[in-house]
């Protein structure tokens, strides 16, 4: 009975996207120039350019920096693949109920976008001057009249 019972699990996760995607996925950022710290709002940094491994259902902002250029945030969502639809779809004939549970509690279904995120870096603007300190300006000088 045992053996029968692990047999009807395999095949219920055969159609499953958790098991046929997994529950994370490779993620790009590049950046225009290279060499931009990337930050997540999740904690994840690196150096453009460079991979992340992410959490299907995680979404993000990507917050791009280097010195003398603006700082650029991107932000990264989720939407259905449609590879993670097909295997989703899968549970239908064989994954069933316990199927769609997996992929829906594990975003299995989901990719990233953009992906690669990509941004093209604006040189910083210089700061503006202090306000320049003013002086009271002198007194008008006295008109001397001409003596004869």
């Amino acid at each position: 009975m045992r053996i029968l019972a692990v047999i009807a699990l395999a095949l219920t996760l055969g159609g499953c996207a958790t098991v046929t995607r997994g529950t994370t996925s490779q993620v790009d950022f590049q950046s225009n120039p290279s060499g931009a710290a990337m930050r997540t709002s999740h904690g994840h940094n690196c150096v453009t350019p460079c991979t992340l491994q992410m959490n299907r259902k995680d979404e993000f902002i990507a917050t791009f920096s280097k010195p003398g250029f603006a700082d650029q945030e991107v932000n990264v969502r989720t939407k259905v693949a449609g590879s993670g639809a097909a295997g989703f779809a899968g549970n239908v004939l064989i994954g069933g109920v316990i199927g769609m549970a997996a992929d829906a509690a594990t975003g299995a279904t989901l990719e990233h976008y953009p992906n690669p995120v990509s941004v093209t870096l604006e040189p910083a603007r210089p700061a503006a001057p202090p306000p320049s300190v003013r002086r009271p300006r002198p007194p008008p000088a006295a008109k001397r009249e001409p003596t004869s």
